[in-house]
């Protein structure tokens, strides 16, 4: 049986993934700060030291699962806060900081000890975006997040490829979905976020994914065995 590892499964992208892997067959285990699945474990993510604990525990709780292949997904992150660096406080961009990169290192960190020597296929997906790449005003964190997480998955794609027992590292730009955070994003006033008006349209036009259909694409991909630390997009 397979087991997938997924934050920030309770809903959106995250919720989808359970649902596919679910589907498929596969163990689950999710984490999210509302754990609403009788397969979730609750925790906090904007506070790191807690969250590593919490990871490591549950990890250690699976004991000798003898799994055929493990995915272990970075899908929890928050986009806000929103608008002009001068304006955000200093506590929300600790708390920006804390939850997509301090505590997704700290998952991707227990998931490479609790599981290097496990002898199957082995995977750790990082849910990337495309601010990772292209600045915009108003996101500087959420941009400075995204960027730092692909190049952190890059790094451990690294380290692995003289590992016996190889975890493949890559990132996933899973592309604008219809999620609650595009609607938080459309919701965003224009002078904090001048590129609001394209959002909007993308909403207007009919082209945001559905999740479902994301994830499926997102399994595809990692199915497929890609070359570790790359960045790979899913198909539309």
């Amino acid at each position: 049986m397979g087991l997938a590892i997924i934050t920030g499964g309770s809903r959106g992208l995250g919720a989808a993934l359970c649902d596919l892997y679910r589907d498929q067959g596969w163990s689950v285990l999710e984490f999210s700060r509302s754990a609403p699945h009788d397969f979730s474990v609750e925790l906090d993510l904007s506070d790191p030291v807690d969250a590593s604990a919490v990871f490591s525990e549950a990890f250690a709780s699976l004991g000798d699962f003898a799994a055929s292949e493990i995915i272990a997904i970075n899908n929890a992150g928050m986009l806000e806060p929103v608008g002009p660096v001068e304006h955000v406080s200093p506590g929300a961009i600790a708390t920006n900081l804390d939850v997509n990169v301090l505590s997704a290192i700290l998952f991707a960190r227990a998931f490479v000890e609790a599981f290097q020597d496990h002898d199957c296929p082995k995977t750790f997906v990082n849910i990337s975006s495309g601010a990772a790449n292209k600045g915009y005003a108003g996101w500087s964190l959420y941009c400075a997040g995204k960027a730092a997480m692909e190049n952190y998955t890059r790094s451990i794609a690294l380290e692995q490829s003289a590992r016996p027992n190889l975890i493949r590292a890559i990132s996933v730009n899973p592309g604008v979905m219809d999620t609650s955070m595009q609607e938080a994003i459309r919701n965003s006033p224009l002078e904090l976020f001048p590129a609001l008006e394209r959002f909007t349209r993308l909403k207007d036009d009919g082209l945001l994914a559905p999740p479902a259909l994301v994830a499926r694409q997102i399994a595809e991909i990692v199915a497929s065995r890609p070359e570790p630390g790359g960045v790979y997009s899913v198909n539309r």
